[in-house]
């Protein structure tokens, strides 16, 4: 049965559920130097700020060509976000829009306060000078995912631990999912599978600790807020309403919440260890 939510306050700012359990997967400890790598901007290295003792944050993003901006149509309330376990229940709470596309132009916005802009596949860092590595959305967009992944395992110490957190797809589901990503973000990579996923952890050198899979049900429109182009997030728009309606399966398993329309995604948070 669905219960609310409580959203974790910490000094100046309030975290929204989805991030705070990936702080909680995460464990920070107060002595931690963490290391951060995005493609872009992202929430995860001001939630760790006074939960470690220092946060680096990488944008990795590459270079793009601005876009040419736009008006939204519509303009909806995001609502509350549903984050639920495979077979657990539903918690309600606010969701930011992410995991995002390709990100705003690299060159028309400014990097966070104490961001180094760097490449995800060769960190400018010596071998063991973190506690806790983390990367949010990234590793299957920012160049080849088992370079990204044994820089991120090279600059962790032997008794850190690197957090990943991802979309994922069943074992044994298809890849038609991929296509409304796709159609959102051309550059979309394609979503691993949980035994793709572990395995290339496991190949890259690294022992798993823990993992958490779930499903989160989210509002539509702030995530079509970063579509390529407006007739794309109109496809995408219409065939979840059809969808809704009885229409062709998106895999999506969409609804109206609220007046709203929702969909689905597969999450996994995973801690790993360098051998």
């Amino acid at each position: 049965m669905p219960h609310p939510a409580t959203t974790l306050h910490e000094p100046g700012r309030a975290v929204a559920p989805h991030l705070r359990r990936l702080l909680e997967f995460a464990e920070p400890r107060a002595d931690d130097v963490c290391l951060d790598v995005a493609r872009g901007p992202g929430p995860l290295p001001a939630a760790l700020a006074g939960l470690v003792r220092q946060v680096t944050a990488v944008d990795a993003a590459s270079p793009r060509r601005p876009r040419t901006p736009r008006t939204p149509t519509t303009t909806f309330a995001t609502g509350p976000v549903r984050i639920a376990d495979l077979d657990g229940p539903l918690l309600d709470g606010p969701l930011d829009a992410v995991p995002p596309s390709a990100g705003s132009p690299l060159e028309v916005r400014r990097l966070p306060r104490g961001a180094v802009r760097a490449d995800a596949c060769a960190l400018p860092y010596q071998d063991r000078s973190f506690s806790l590595v983390t990367t949010r959305f990234a590793l299957f967009h920012l160049g080849c995912p088992e370079r990204m992944l044994r820089e991120l395992l090279r600059v962790c110490r032997r008794d850190g631990r690197v957090v990943i957190a991802d979309l994922v797809r069943g074992n044994t589901a298809g890849t038609d999912r991929d296509r409304i990503e796709r159609l959102r973000d051309p550059n979309h990579p394609g979503t691993p599978s949980i035994a793709g996923l572990t395995e290339l952890i496991v190949s890259a050198g690294a022992n798993i600790q823990r993992l958490d899979v779930f499903t989160i049900e989210r509002p539509l429109e702030p995530w079509l807020a970063g579509a390529s182009d407006p007739d794309a997030a109109d496809v995408i728009r219409t065939e979840l309403l059809d969808e809704v309606d009885g229409g062709p399966r998106t895999g999506a398993k969409p609804r109206i919440i609220g007046g709203e329309l929702w969909f689905t995604q597969s999450w996994a948070h995973l801690a790993v260890q360098p051998i």
